[in-house]
């Protein structure tokens, strides 16, 4: 008698017994049964698949949000702290790119996850942080996106719409630097009566003959002495936009520029040294000494009019030395050049060379002022070591010396010193009055014991300040205005003669003068070396950095 297996579960059916209605139901039962078993065996094996997704995605994620967090306590954790500061530099910007990175790669994670979840109830997305506006005076490229049907999608109402408002994003875009060439047509004009000729002159350039505009003058000196970039990488970078500028070229170019400048800069000389409060400090730059295959230290010695001046200025001078005959000879003014010996207060820091300057019997005018920031630098060298608690209070009452100064930032002179009699000078009276308390309890010849000397013994100096509001706390101000070459002693290596030395002093100090007075750099040397051939001698002071304005600029 044949038999049908039944299902899983279920008993064995005898068909013989059933009536042929039956039979067939029972088939068909049997058959939709196990239909929903491959059903539900694929939905399993659906589920595991999905399982094994989800837990994948987590594992990725939990490894992203790891990094991510680590990369956080890396930048905020002490070990930046044992860096160089290029290092830092190097390592900030790595771990900038690295934490966009990897906060993209988390959040694309989470997106997939979301999408993938369609039982999840959706979320508001997070609102974007609120991101500083892209500068006004940047040229706007508008792009327009409208609907390309503009009536109403509800069905049965296809209504025409109505424009009532707008949403604006914008995207900050940059086009690479772009070469062009001024064609200076002249026309030739001739008289057939009496075959005269009349014709325009050429227009004056710094480099006559040459093929280089005073745009691309501008731009080499600025690439060169601002930017910090090497004639051979500025060689390769014009190549890219199919510009041969051999760099032989571009140092025959930018010696030219520099000599055409430096009636310029010994007007922006004499204008720096007319004050009454001047800022002095000097750096180390490595000089080429070809006869002895290496290099020598030479030094940039820098004045700058005080931070409290409601006019700017800097300027360099290259020197071969850091001998007191150099500031001497700088200050001593030339009558040849009418210049006359500058007098006033002068802040430095305690360099002996600047004793001589301000010697009294050979400059009764001259008056020296110290920098606090010094002082206040060999306490916080003590603080690193650790071992010294008066280092601590001495940083202490420091800071509110240089909180008082902060607040009095916007005052006049007159009235910043007033500010300074009744806020300051208490402070300054009790950290003396302290300093000798415990210089009586410091043994002789220890680190503390230099510090404390240090500031006692340069005390009228250091107070100064309180006597003339014009007189600033610190000589910070200058030593800011050093800090870009620093960064060319990395970019350039070394300076190859003593004329290349003297020729980024008077570059730089007009470039760093300009921006000082709020000039964009390029836009000021460019205007000046379109000037420069034709201006008159007696109206070179309107070329200077203090003096110029965007409203000069002309088109070539």
């Amino acid at each position: 008698m044949p038999r049908m297996l039944g299902m899983r579960g279920l008993p064995e059916v005898d068909l013989q017994g059933l009536s042929p209605d039956a039979a067939a139901l029972f088939a068909h039962m049997q058959q939709r049964i196990q239909q929903q078993e491959k059903r539900i065996a694929d939905d399993q094996a659906l589920l595991q698949r999905k399982e094994r997704e989800i837990a994948l995605k987590d594992a990725k994620l939990e490894k992203v949000t790891f990094e991510l967090a680590r990369f956080k306590r890396w930048k905020f954790g002490a070990r930046s702290e044992a860096m160089t500061a290029q290092q830092r530099r190097l390592f900030e910007e790595t771990l900038a790119e690295d934490e966009a990175a990897l906060q993209a790669h988390l959040d694309r994670l989470r997106r997939e996850g979301a999408a993938g979840d369609t039982n999840t109830k959706p979320k508001v997305p997070p609102r974007r942080p609120r991101r500083e506006a892209l500068p006004a005076h940047l040229r706007r490229e508008e792009h327009r996106h409208e609907p390309a049907d503009t009536t109403c999608p509800t069905p049965g109402c296809g209504q025409p719409m109505r424009r009532i408002g707008e949403d604006i994003s914008e995207r900050l875009d940059i086009v690479p630097a772009e070469f062009f060439v001024h064609r200076h047509i002249y026309g030739k004009w001739a008289c057939r009566c009496c075959q005269s000729l009349k014709q325009e002159a050429a227009v004056p350039e710094v480099i006559d003959g040459g093929v280089a505009a005073s745009g691309l003058l501008a731009h080499t000196l600025i690439s060169r002495f601002a930017d910090h970039i090497p004639y051979y990488r500025q060689e390769g970078i014009n190549a890219r936009g199919g510009v041969h500028t051999p760099r032989s070229s571009l140092a025959s170019w930018a010696g030219q520029a520099g000599a055409a400048l430096q009636p310029l800069y010994d007007a922006h000389k004499r204008f720096v040294l007319d004050c009454r409060v001047l800022h002095a400090d000097e750096t180390p730059v490595a000089l080429l000494d070809p006869g002895a295959g290496k290099t020598r230290r030479a030094y940039v010695w820098a004045y700058a009019r005080s931070r409290h001046d409601a006019v700017p200025g800097v300027v360099y001078d290259f020197c071969l030395g850091r001998g007191a005959q150099y500031p001497v000879a700088f200050l001593a003014g030339d009558e040849r050049l009418e210049e006359r010996r500058w007098a006033g207060t002068l802040l430095t820091d305690r360099y002996g060379a600047y004793d001589t300057v301000l010697d009294p019997r050979l400059y009764p005018d001259r008056i020296g002022a110290a920098c606090a920031a010094h002082a206040r630098r060999k306490f916080d060298e003590l603080a690193r070591v650790g071992t010294s608690p008066i280092a601590q209070e001495a940083i202490r009452r420091f800071a509110r010396i240089y909180e008082v100064e902060g607040e009095l930032v916007d005052l006049d002179d007159d009235r910043r010193q007033v500010a300074r009699q009744a806020l300051a000078k208490p402070l300054w009276d009790k950290l003396k009055e302290w300093l000798e308390l415990e210089r009586r309890l410091v043994v002789d010849g220890g680190a503390t014991a230099a510090a404390i000397d240090y500031t006692l013994n340069h005390w009228t100096a250091l107070t100064r300040h309180l006597e003339d509001g014009a007189v600033p706390l610190d000589n910070n101000h200058l030593e800011q205005q050093i800090k870009p070459w620093a960064m060319g002693r990395k970019a350039w290596l070394f300076a190859g003669s003593e004329l290349a030395g003297q020729r980024a002093a008077t570059v730089m100090s007009l470039i760093v003068s300009a921006k000082l007075n709020g000039h964009e750099p390029w836009a000021y040397l460019r205007d000046v070396l379109r000037r420069l051939p034709t201006q008159m001698n007696s109206r070179l002071d309107d070329l200077l950095p203090h003096r110029w304005g965007m409203r000069t600029v002309k088109a070539p």
